[in-house]
């Protein structure tokens, strides 16, 4: 699409940012919609990330997702955040106000809770305990989620206890910390398995998580989508465990920010699935 002197500039903030899948996403939906628009990577430097931010309305900016390593720096650049953005402790999501100020948001989490439900139908997070692995930003956003959407119980287990404990602190809720020795234990009688770590992404090491103990109609995601079937969800689908996988969180969390810059609230279909991921629609 050609773009006018009246287009609506949007952007993804990051370093680096060549490998985001986010200006694929938002150019889908600005086609599918006939919007005069534009989405475009925004590579910047950690020192240069508060003075990028503090420009984007002054350029004309209708606002920019924010991606690694730039959440928490953005939530300290914002006017004002969301509720929700101070509980998690980072924004990945910026608006321009017309009076030159930027509100922050955080959608990772919905885009998490729209991915099980569009995964996997009839899921709901009051259905039993759920187990979390990993402490960092986005286990934050999940356990939030889950939280919001009454969840029991979380369990959580990380590497590291201490960085576990303090997510459990912070967000308050009911939140189990587990010794990452003892995570297999605490499938016992779960509902929900999810994996926030990079364990098991390629590149990375494997993720070594029996699933002995889980219930078989317990629902497992991995919030990894490169490989988008991971050796995790590979398991559990064997066994018969229903798996959904992480890329319909990356497509329902730019959900709310479409709309907030250019007026309309997207779907995600299997033919932007397919498109976001670099293959042609079957």
């Amino acid at each position: 699409m050609m773009v006018s002197g009246k287009a609506r500039i949007a952007g993804v903030m990051g370093w680096p940012v060549k490998h985001s899948r986010s200006p694929r996403l938002h150019g889908w939906w600005l086609e599918e919609h006939g919007i005069d628009g534009a989405y475009i990577p925004l590579p910047v430097r950690p020192e240069d990330f508060e003075a990028a931010v503090r420009a984007l309305p002054k350029l004309g900016f209708a606002g920019a997702n924010v991606t690694v390593p730039h959440k928490e720096a953005a939530l300290r650049a914002c006017d004002e955040v969301s509720d929700l953005a101070g509980r998690i402790g980072a924004v990945n999501t910026l608006v321009c106000r017309d009076d030159g100020t930027l509100y922050g948001d955080n959608t990772d989490g919905f885009g998490f809770l729209e991915n099980l439900r569009a995964g996997c139908r009839g899921w709901q997070a009051d259905a039993g305990p759920a187990v979390v692995l990993g402490a960092g930003g986005a286990a934050r956003a999940v356990v939030a989620a889950l939280h919001d959407a009454g969840c029991p119980e979380v369990r959580l287990s990380n590497r590291t206890r201490a960085r576990a404990e303090d997510l459990a602190n912070g967000l308050g809720g009911a939140v189990t910390v587990v010794d990452w020795d003892s995570r297999a234990e605490a499938l016992d009688g779960a509902g929900l398995l999810v994996n926030t770590t990079t364990l098991g992404m390629e590149g990375a090491p494997p993720l070594d998580m029996p699933l002995d103990p889980l219930p078989r109609g317990a629902l497992v995601t991995d919030i990894v989508y490169a490989p988008l079937v991971t050796d995790l969800l590979a398991r559990a689908e064997a066994r018969g465990n229903p798996v959904v996988d992480g890329l319909g969180m990356l497509l329902h969390q730019g959900r709310p920010g479409f709309e907030a810059w250019f007026g309309v609230f997207p779907e995600v279909t299997d033919d932007l699935r397919q498109f976001v991921l670099g293959e042609p629609a079957a």
